[in-house]
């Protein structure tokens, strides 16, 4: 799949060019070819999950004209690199801003999302005054592949969930050598991450961005809830209901699905595709608002390294962290948070400022959804530059 790395250091950092063998591609290939399709299900509206004409189309474009090497060259030239923490080892984008006094930022991924969630964000991040902004709002980017996602190792051993992940990260940011004053951002389960790096005072982290915020509402604010605040209540009542079933087995019986998620790639793709229907802001068509490309390139980094079953479990490994309990605290560093209209799991300003002990930031975007990058990047950017101007 690349090169073997030999790390003459234990905190080696190496350049990790990914270059697929093209027996893998052809093997790919060979299973689109051969898919044993389901029947059409008795609706075709979504509630049962994607429709066959839907995934016969995400196939069909697969397997004829997707191009995974213009993929693959797009990721070798942001710096794919890898290192090993703790005992795995870790691939990431680093990509250094041609302003030299940019400021680091940690962006973090969710499922079934990857490093690939933030290529629009990584120009106007990086180069500013290349895409219409300010240099002073220059960032270093770090883009890691979640443990058992992407290239990432797949963990042998249980453990590896939100907080040992984001142990591993602050000593990432370190290791890159900017641990004097680093940014972080995440959604989904970068959120999660992304806000216990706050907690456990990772060294150097100066304030944090989220474009999902993990809560429960206490018994208070839900009786006491606005109309709009409502909304969000039925929202994510609605979410738990009909859109959780994925979220439900994975933190309980994971390895269940590994093995069709390991064998079959359409399997794999329509597990996927499931969520991005349901919780992208396109009425149920995700295409209206993310290429099908994109959708597919996501696809592939699950499906060419196999890590559709070890990023499964990285839920069982957070749910026997929820079972242990988890930080109730206010989040104690500076904070930024943007909310999506399309996000199923939303809160109100009030409802956040109980939550962080310095809220910088808090504003509600026009359109976009749980995959804020991928559908409204240009907001996700705006927010992220406003959110650490009041840091810097």
């Amino acid at each position: 799949m690349s090169p073997t790395i030999n790390q003459a250091r234990p905190d080696a950092v190496t350049a990790f060019p990914i270059h697929i063998p093209d027996a893998d591609l052809s093997d790919l290939a060979d299973r689109l070819e051969r898919v044993r399709w389901p029947d059409a299900g008795t609706i075709t509206d979504g509630r049962q999950g994607p429709a066959l004409p839907t995934i016969r189309r995400l196939v069909e474009r697969w397997r004829n004209g997707y191009d995974w090497r213009a993929t693959e060259a797009m990721l070798n030239g942001w710096g794919s690199s890898r290192t090993v923490i703790d005992g795995l080892g870790i691939h990431f984008l680093h990509i250094r801003s041609p302003h030299a006094n940019a400021t680091p930022l940690l962006l973090t991924h969710g499922w079934p999302g990857s490093i690939l969630e933030f290529r629009e964000l990584i120009g106007p991040l990086s180069d500013p005054s290349s895409h219409g902004g300010n240099a002073a709002d220059a960032f270093h980017l770090v883009i890691p592949a979640l443990p058992g996602f992407g290239f990432s190792d797949k963990p042998t051993e249980t453990g590896w969930g939100v907080g040992r992940t984001a142990a591993v990260w602050g000593q990432l940011m370190q290791r890159l050598g900017y641990g004097d004053r680093w940014m972080a951002q995440g959604g989904d389960w970068g959120a999660a991450v992304t806000t216990a790096l706050p907690h456990m005072r990772a060294p150097g982290l100066g304030g944090i961005h989220l474009n999902m915020v993990l809560f429960q509402p206490t018994a208070e604010e839900m009786a006491d809830a606005t109309p709009d605040e409502q909304r969000m209540l039925d929202d994510a009542q609605r979410y738990d209901c009909e859109y959780s079933g994925y979220m439900k087995l994975q933190c309980t019986r994971p390895q269940s699905i590994a093995f069709a998620l390991a064998d079959s790639p359409v399997g794999l793709a329509s597990w996927i595709y499931a969520l991005f229907q349901d919780v992208s802001d396109s009425d149920g068509q995700p295409e209206c608002v993310i290429p099908l490309d994109h959708l597919i390139d996501d696809v592939m980094l699950y499906w060419l390294p196999n890590s559709g079953p070890s990023s499964a479990r990285f839920y069982w490994e957070a749910a026997q962290e929820m079972a242990q309990g988890m930080p109730h605290d206010p989040i104690p560093l500076p904070a930024g948070v943007s909310m999506f209209p399309g996000e199923q799991v939303r809160l109100s300003r009030r409802w956040a400022e109980t939550r962080f002990a310095d809220l910088r930031f808090f504003a509600e975007a026009d359109r976009g959804g749980h995959f804020a990058a991928m559908e409204n990047a240009q907001t996700l950017v705006e927010h992220i530059r406003s959110t650490f101007r009041t840091i810097r």
